[in-house]
């Protein structure tokens, strides 16, 4: 005799319930959260890519932000080498002027003046730490601090940098050797004005020798600005090369990004269609459970 009863029925819909009220709490974590899963285990087979993506994402950003900051620095180099390179061309016409008219005016002022972008340049710091001291930031690198003190003193004594030089790595297998030193910043330009400094202070009217000494200095002024442009020229290609490998890297970045959103990420629009419609199919699970816990055996008895 096959037997009739409403439980076996309420407990196929409690259970059905169940499962609507999970799906339905999964939805609401997804919209809340923006994630498909609440950690790797739930992306499933995707598990082991993500975790590897996100790995060379953090790899990736790291360097990028090595490539930044390392590219800040040459653009500080940049500036100084300008600065110096500005005062000693400035300096050299104005030298030339007084030998050519034999009138020099205002030259001595002209001098020291160029002498302090000299020595401010090269002493330049980032973060308190000298920006051309190689590995020697304790001090200044150029120790003079009047132009008097150059005189009679010999270039290897008057800065206090080494050749040790800074290398970051900006990119994957790519390390980019960057610092520059006094020595090979300021050095073509001592010459000059140590030859200046030797030649005594400069009034109007100039002697025989120290117009010698001005012609002097202007060809040794030449000389080193050739050897500082070079130099300046070799820290824009780095420059440029920094930020070439910079850009590369935020665009990697970019599509690392894209492959952890793809498989992480949750469709927003389609999330809220499942949530209105999870949320529909509960609301007539619980009108269906209520009717069927109304019926009874008993009314079709009577």
């Amino acid at each position: 005799m096959t037997r009739v009863a409403t439980i076996p029925l309420q407990r196929t819909m409690a259970a059905a319930i169940q499962r609507s009220q999970s799906m339905l709490a999964t939805t609401q974590t997804q919209l809340s959260t923006g994630k498909k899963a609440n950690n790797f285990a739930d992306l499933g087979t995707e598990a082991v890519r993500n975790l590897s993506t996100h790995s060379l994402l953090a790899r990736q950003e790291a360097e990028s932000a090595v490539a930044k900051r390392v590219s800040t620095t040459l653009s500080l180099y940049d500036a100084h080498l300008g600065s110096m390179e500005s005062a000693a061309d400035d300096l050299r016409q104005t030298i030339l002027t007084a030998v050519g008219t034999q009138q020099a005016a205002g030259l001595q002022s002209a001098i020291d003046a160029a002498f302090h972008q000299y020595t401010a340049s090269l002493n330049a710091s980032d973060g308190g730490t000298p920006l051309f001291a190689g590995s020697q930031t304790a001090r200044d690198p150029f120790k003079p601090t009047k132009l008097t003190d150059l005189a009679g003193l010999d270039q290897s004594k008057a800065f206090g940098d080494d050749s040790v030089l800074a290398t970051a790595r900006v990119a994957e297998g790519v390390d980019v050797p960057y610092g520059i030193n006094a020595t090979a910043a300021g050095g073509g330009l001592y010459a000059a004005f140590r030859t200046l400094a030797e030649a005594g202070s400069i009034g109007t009217n100039p002697t025989a020798a120290q117009l010698k000494s001005l012609a002097d200095a202007a060809g040794q002024l030449e000389s080193g600005l050739g050897s500082l442009r070079a130099i300046n020229a070799d820290n824009g290609r780095r420059q440029a090369q920094v930020d070439s490998l910079a850009t590369r890297g935020d665009q990697r970045s970019l599509v690392l990004k894209d492959v952890i959103a793809s498989n992480e990420d949750a469709d927003l629009g389609q999330v809220a269609m499942n949530l209105a419609q999870q949320k529909t199919t509960l609301e007539a699970s619980y009108s269906v459970f209520s009717q069927l816990s109304g019926l009874s055996l008993v009314q079709f008895l009577k």
